[in-house]
Order: structure tokens, then C-alpha cells, then sequence
């Protein structure tokens, strides 16, 4: 075994902090992204999303000579760490658990993203699993959920999502505002929500929706970067290219993406917002079920705040734990290393005995992603 598999095989029994990872989107922000991270000169720019723990290469028109989306480990005395990519192929059930392993091989099943908009994204569906087997040869599609960091005035707006069809709605009327890209139309289409801090929001495949101006989230979704849009202009004025409307399969197939089942707005809260659930509470901490098994079972995502020391119950899988606020440290079996807000981490099946710690007269908050149950 040589120096570099011995250094990979000890990484499998540790949480590994991850690498900056921004990637090229269609929108413009990140500002909030960058302040959070404590960047000095935090503003926007055509980066506006931080792909975390991602095995996920991005899709984007006119870039594909580029490889986007990969996420990377940090190493000390090293400024180029091992793609997780690699380290999970190396050590898949060390990494994602035996269980995770034998039912979905080397891959994650998940994908997590914090994102800042500038702007509204584009008006959008993503396919359900089904739809993307059939248009697209993929065994995930893209169901995703939203858990709310925070928000910014952007042009007197405050933070708000579009989402789900209104009544009266249908493919025929949704067909005909797409070919006349009256866009007042099709936002008129959709339900505008408000948002704040702490919302949860799960979003299935088929369901139309964009993330609007001033939102600052995190986003746990199957691994695909499969997204159809109706739009053929951004917000800000740019052409948005017919292969990134219709990846490939025309615009007749695109909108046979959408679910076109309508909600009244009152509908529409009661079936995708999220009311999240205490499942621990104690002297050092409390943990809130955010998206679990009887919201979907594509994901799951946990929320702790931690006031003195919290120890996390084995999963039988891996992590995806991101510090949103405060500042402490993680041990395990083998070690311990500090975090602060902003740090994201992978942390592998094999880790043992892990318990989080927040600094004297402060408080941790962490969000925690898991992938799909496996049997």
C-alpha cells in the first residue's frame, strides 16, 4: 500500500472539512454566501451556489469543456486536497455505509448546495424519478427541499419563492404562456410566497417553481442537475440557450415534465412548506427533524442547536454537516478539530463516538444532510 492509499484509508474514520466548491449558474448572487463565510469584499457574481460534498459534475451550456461541481477535501499543507469523488470509489462502504453501499454503489444518492439569489431564478421544473428514467436515462431525478438561512431586500423586495400552480391552470394554458414567453403570465401562474429564516420547503419533481430575489438557503436534492425552464430570458436580460430551457429533449417534451395539479395557496403551504419536529432535547442541545420519511424518502435533513456538548446518534450512514452559525468543535473516536459558521464537512460512516461542542457562552447551529434510508 503506498503513502498516499494509507493517508486516503485514514480519512475514512474522520469528518474531513470540504474545499470551497462555487459553481457558474444561470443567476446572479452569492454577496450573502460570501458574508456568511466572513469573506471581507463579499459581492455578486455569476457564482452564486456552494456545492457541498458533491460527486455531481454541473451542467452548463457553453461550459461543458469545463469540469463545475466536484467537491474536494481539505488537507493541511496541501492547496489542492483528493476529489471526495475519489476517495469514495476508493472506500465506498467505509465512506457511505455498508447498507448505502450495497444499495446505491459509489454514489451518495444526494447532493447539498447553499445558495445566494441576487436575482429570481428562472421559472423551472426538475423531473421525478420516473420522468428522468424515461427522458434521460437517470436513476434520480431532482426532488429537492429548501431550509431558509436567511433573506436581503433586493430592489424593495423581500425574500419570496414561486411556487405550484394556481387553480385554473393547465397544460394547455401553460403551453400557451410559454409560447408567447409572457412572462408576467407565468408568474402570475404561481403561488408567491414570502420566506424567512427557518423555513422548510420541500420541492417534489414536477413541481413548478424558482427561488426568488434576496433568498439565502440550503438545498439538499437527488444528485442530478436536471432542470427544464420556461424562461428564454433571465431576469436580467441574458438569452438563456434552448438546450438549457430543454436539455436536449425539445420544448413539446419539456413541458410534459411539469405536474399540473393546481393548490390554493392555503393547498399549496399546507403540502410543501414544512413544520420541523423535535425528536432530542437535552441539557447540551436539541435536534429538529426538518425533512424526514414522511415528507419523502429521497433525503433526510436534521437541524441541531447545541448549548453545551450534543452527542449525534450513529446513522449507519454518512453526513453532510454544515456550521450555519457559532463556533466550536467536533471529536471523535480518534480525534477533534475545531469548526465555526460557514465550515462544511463529510462525515464518512466509519466515524465513531461523535459528539459537538459549542464555545463557552455561545451557541453551535448545525444543519445535518443524510441520504435515502437504505434497507
Amino acid at each position: 500500500m503506498t503513502n498516499s492509499e494509507r493517508i486516503s484509508a485514514s480519512l475514512t474514520v474522520q469528518p474531513l472539512k470540504l474545499q470551497s466548491n462555487r459553481v457558474w449558474r444561470t443567476y446572479s448572487g452569492g454577496k450573502a454566501l460570501e458574508a456568511w463565510l466572513g469573506q471581507s469584499e463579499a459581492a455578486d457574481d455569476d457564482f452564486p451556489e456552494e456545492w457541498v460534498a458533491s460527486v455531481v459534475k454541473a451542467k452548463n451550456v457553453g461550459r461543458e469543456h469545463l469540469v463545475e461541481g466536484y467537491s474536494r477535501i481539505v488537507l493541511p499543507g496541501s492547496s489542492t486536497g483528493p476529489l471526495l469523488k475519489d476517495l469514495i470509489e476508493a472506500y465506498p462502504e467505509a465512506m457511505l455505509g455498508t447498507r448505502h453501499a450495497a444499495a446505491f454503489g459509489k454514489q451518495t444518492a444526494v447532493l447539498v448546495k447553499v445558495l445566494d439569489a441576487a436575482e429570481r431564478l428562472t421559472i423551472q421544473v426538475h423531473p421525478d424519478r420516473a420522468f428522468a428514467k424515461e427522458a434521460f436515462d437517470s436513476a434520480f431525478g431532482k426532488t429537492e427541499a429548501w431550509y431558509v438561512l436567511g433573506g436581503r431586500p433586493i430592489d424593495g423586495e423581500e425574500p419570496y419563492v414561486l411556487f405550484g400552480f394556481k387553480p385554473g391552470v393547465t397544460r394547455e394554458r401553460w403551453k400557451e404562456l410559454f409560447d408567447k414567453q409572457d412572462i408576467p403570465g407565468m408568474i402570475d401562474a404561481l403561488h408567491r410566497i414570502p420566506v424567512q429564516e427557518g423555513d422548510v420547503f420541500l420541492v417534489e419533481g414536477g413541481v413548478p417553481h424558482a427561488i426568488g430575489s434576496g433568498c439565502f438557503l440550503i438545498e439538499i436534492q437527488e444528485p442530478t442537475d436536471l432542470t427544464l425552464r420556461t424562461e428564454r430570458t433571465t431576469p436580467r436580460g441574458h438569452a438563456v440557450p434552448d438546450q438549457a430551457c430543454h436539455q436536449g429533449l425539445g420544448f413539446e417534451r419539456m413541458l410534459d415534465c411539469f405536474h399540473y395539479d393546481t393548490y390554493s395557496y392555503e393547498e399549496a403551504l399546507a403540502r410543501y412548506r414544512k413544520t420541523p419536529v423535535t425528536v432530542s432535547d437535552t441539557v447540551g442541545g436539541t435536534e429538529w427533524e426538518l425533512i424526514g420519511a414522511k415528507d419523502t424518502d429521497r433525503f433526510r435533513m436534521n437541524r441541531v442547536t447545541v448549548t453545551g456538548s450534543y452527542a449525534l446518534k450513529p446513522s449507519g450512514t454518512f453526513a453532510v454537516a454544515i456550521v450555519t452559525s457559532g463556533s466550536g468543535s467536533v471529536r471523535w473516536e480518534q480525534g477533534n478539530m475545531a469548526v465555526r459558521q460557514g465550515d462544511r464537512l463529510f462525515i464518512p460512516a466509519g466515524v465513531r463516538g461523535l459528539h459537538w461542542s459549542c464555545e463557552a457562552e455561545d451557541r453551535l447551529d448545525i444543519v445535518l444532510c443524510y441520504p435515502p434510508a437504505s434497507s
